[in-house]
């Protein structure tokens, strides 16, 4: 099953509104001719630069990271902000290498570890439940995958139409499929066709109805119950996948483990809470490389205040 949206007109966004767009987008495509090593250095320095220029980020970044790591100094916090933000410009980078570096370049840059646990998964013939996080090389590390092995991905539409409409494109020449994240019943409907499903529930999205309050990196924060909702609705197992920027420009590794046991395990907070713990595992190893831009915990439990000031309130 070949489950994706219509494939958006490229004609149809050449209104003058979207100039900017483009030329951000030529741009970065002229930027993936460079070596890989001033890729890296480049959206560094874009990272660096976007640091003093889009202060909502920045003040959410700050709050996030003042809150998940009380200890640090607020000297070390700032730091961790601006080297986020420098992980971040990288990765805005890596989506250009995503869309248009060759399969060749990219299987250079690529370390995988575990993808027999897939295979035997696949072989029980129920699909299976590829867990991950938002990590900032989210995009690039699903291509390096999609390179060794056919998967669906489960995907949130952006807020730029022209972006969207390239990342569709893409999307369909990479993956078996997209399910929108709103779509419960198209996510079992591919898992029940024996394929792999790419999730990642590590977002805030107000799903009051669906979501449990469970700790993350020592805070109560509201998280999805959708992956043991899932794996009990189609009896897919649950393979947790970690990845990384490697440093000094080694490229990516991507490490997927072993199915995890007795999950879903009936209990809707126990299982939340072990998602979440996987994640907040990964996140510690590499602060920088999480996606700490997003309002993780904006939905408080009842009678808290929020946590992110005027930022809560668009």
């Amino acid at each position: 099953m070949k489950h994706n949206p219509p494939t958006p007109k490229l004609t149809a966004l050449l209104h003058p509104r979207h100039w900017p767009s483009w030329l951000g987008l030529g741009l970065l495509r002229l930027a993936v001719q460079l070596p890989y090593p001033i890729l890296l250095r480049l959206g560094g320095a874009l990272g660096a630069l976007l640091y003093h220029l889009v202060r909502r980020r920045r003040h959410i970044a700050e709050t996030n990271i003042r809150l998940a790591f009380p200890t640090l100094t607020p000297r070390q916090q700032t730091a961790l902000v601006k080297a986020h933000f420098r992980a971040s410009g990288i990765a805005f980078l890596e989506i250009g290498l995503s869309w248009w570096g060759s399969e060749s370049r990219l299987k250079r840059l690529a370390h995988i570890d575990g993808m027999e646990h897939l295979q035997h998964a696949l072989a029980q013939g129920n699909g299976a439940i590829l867990l991950g996080g938002h990590f900032v090389s989210l995009i690039i590390a699903g291509r390096i995958l999609a390179q060794e092995l056919a998967f669906s991905i489960v995907t949130k539409k952006s807020h730029s139409a022209v972006f969207e409409a390239l990342m569709q494109r893409h999307r369909q020449q990479w993956y078996q499929g997209q399910v929108n994240s709103t779509d419960m019943r198209g996510m079992i409907k591919t898992l029940k066709h024996n394929q792999v499903l790419w999730y990642a529930p590590d977002q805030d999205f107000r799903h009051r109805g669906s979501t449990v309050f469970v700790p993350f990196m020592g805070i109560q924060t509201a998280t999805l119950t959708t992956t043991a909702r899932l794996a009990k609705a189609s009896r897919a197992p649950v393979i947790y996948i970690d990845f990384e920027r490697l440093p000094n420009a080694q490229g990516y590794q991507l490490t997927l483990h072993p199915p995890l046991e007795n999950f879903p395990s009936g209990d809707d907070v126990a299982d939340a809470r072990r998602v979440s713990e996987l994640i907040e595992r990964q996140a510690r190893k590499v602060p920088e490389q999480y996606l700490w831009t997003h309002r993780r915990f904006k939905t408080r439990p009842e009678g808290e205040p929020g946590l992110y000031g005027e930022a809560d309130k668009r």
